[in-house]
């Protein structure tokens, strides 16, 4: 079953996901630090470092939302990094902040759909995602697409929330997940709906080992796995 954040529309995933980010594009970096306690910083600058001994020069950052991803890679000192997200609401507020940083021959972000980016093949030094792999309607072509434009032995980083296992950080991440977030969320952003799908999506994705196999039965290699926060988050990594 596709977990979607609207259940009564009948509009396919990718609609309503563009539609709900849109809705809280505003709201949306607040809550995100605020709701993670800040952690989500770290765990971008962690991802980010996975990169530094490739030197990657040409970038793109699929599901870019409001670009903080993107904004972090300027650590890695490239040439260009591409961002594209289907939410123009989102991206809006990225644009702004990235022209507020005076970053926009760095930094482009674009209107797009993961599962057809407008790109040729073996275009990317390196392909990053941070919380956007879960929000694809079709995982697999998403991901079939972020090997199709990397060069052959470019490096693709997801980060993404995963299912804590051990207690007692499980249950209580359990109850928090279902209980205090959706109604935080509600109250600053206006969209019940919005993290509701928060944690329904992430038990829905197939995370660890799951997501590995995923990623080698499409064709990447030298894939890893390393959980962060007790297991509240996952960073991976593949080579094409």
């Amino acid at each position: 079953m596709t977990v979607v954040p609207y259940k009564n529309d009948e509009a396919t995933k990718k609609v309503q996901v563009a539609r709900m980010f849109d809705a809280i594009s505003g709201k949306y970096d607040f809550l995100n630090h605020f709701l993670s306690l800040g952690i989500d910083i770290r765990w971008r600058k962690k991802a980010i470092a996975l990169l530094t001994s490739g030197n990657p020069k040409f970038i793109l950052d699929v599901a870019t939302g409001t670009g903080d991803f993107a904004i972090e890679a300027l650590k890695l000192h490239p040439e260009k990094i591409i961002g594209v997200d289907i939410s123009e609401g989102m991206l809006e507020v990225g644009r702004k902040k990235i022209k507020g940083m005076g970053q926009e021959s760095i930094i482009e972000l674009l209107t797009g759909d993961s599962e057809n980016l407008p790109f040729e093949e073996n275009k990317f030094d390196a392909v990053i995602v941070a919380f956007g792999v879960r929000n694809f309607e079709n995982l697999e072509k998403g991901l079939a697409e972020m090997l199709r434009v990397i060069k052959p032995g470019g490096r693709v980083v997801v980060l993404e929330f995963s299912k804590p296992r051990a207690f007692p950080m499980k249950q209580l991440y359990s109850f928090y997940f279902k209980f205090i977030l959706p109604k935080i969320g509600k109250i600053f952003s206006r969209d019940a709906s919005a993290y509701t799908y928060l944690p329904e999506s992430v038990q829905a994705f197939p995370d660890g080992e799951n997501f590995l196999s995923i990623l080698t039965k499409l064709g990447y290699k030298n894939t890893t796995c390393q959980t962060l926060t007790f297991g509240i988050s996952s960073l991976y990594t593949a080579i094409k």
